[in-house]
């Protein structure tokens, strides 16, 4: 007997696959991949200025030290950079300075959104409290080489959500170290750290 070839039916045109609907199958998820994966947002200090400092000169030391019963100003220029496809939603910000590790300055910032892949930036000012400073016994050794390093803390809390289904909230945290020239009264260093907590 001879045997006979089995001819298998042809597929419907519609039913048979075409390369550029796998190609347009994978883009579609590749990029459905991007917009559900949530990036954490960054954070910076962008720059960070003295915008009032009183000194006294006292018998004793050879340079001015602050001025006991005043408060020094600084101001942060501080942002948050969100890279998702969706806005990032933070609540109350918190900026915490301290010297030698005691803290003389507090403040907190509103509660606000940065826009999907966009930057937002602020202002913070705070008020440091001198008597606190120029009553701590590490100040003298400071006053002598004319510099005062100070170490801010900073946090913000948010939520990223998109679609309404992928919730992702985070805290973005920094910590500085903000060194002020004494005499010329600036910002002479300044070296930030940060950390995302989940």
């Amino acid at each position: 007997m001879v045997e006979r070839d089995q001819v298998r039916p042809l597929a419907p045109a519609s039913d048979q696959p075409h390369s550029s609907d796998d190609d347009e199958t994978i883009k579609k998820r590749f990029h459905q991949r991007r917009l559900f994966k949530i990036k954490d947002p960054i954070i910076t200090m962008n720059g960070v200025t003295v915008e009032k400092l009183d000194l006294v000169n006292t018998s004793g030391t050879l340079l001015p030290i602050p001025k006991p019963g005043s408060n020094m100003t600084i101001k942060a220029d501080v942002s948050v950079k969100n890279p998702n496809y969706s806005s990032f939603r933070y609540s109350n910000t918190t900026t915490t300075i301290s010297y030698r590790d005691t803290v003389v300055g507090e403040a907190r910032g509103p509660p606000g959104k940065s826009k999907a892949r966009k930057t937002m930036r602020m202002n913070v000012t705070i008020d440091i409290i001198m008597d606190k400073i120029v009553s701590h016994p590490g100040l003298q050794d400071d006053i002598s080489s004319g510099l005062l390093t100070m170490n801010s803390y900073t946090s913000v809390g948010g939520r990223v959500k998109l679609l309404n289904m992928i919730k992702k909230y985070v805290v973005v945290k920094m910590n500085c170290s903000i060194t002020v020239n004494i005499t010329s009264q600036s910002i002479q260093d300044q070296k930030c750290t940060k950390k995302v907590k989940l």
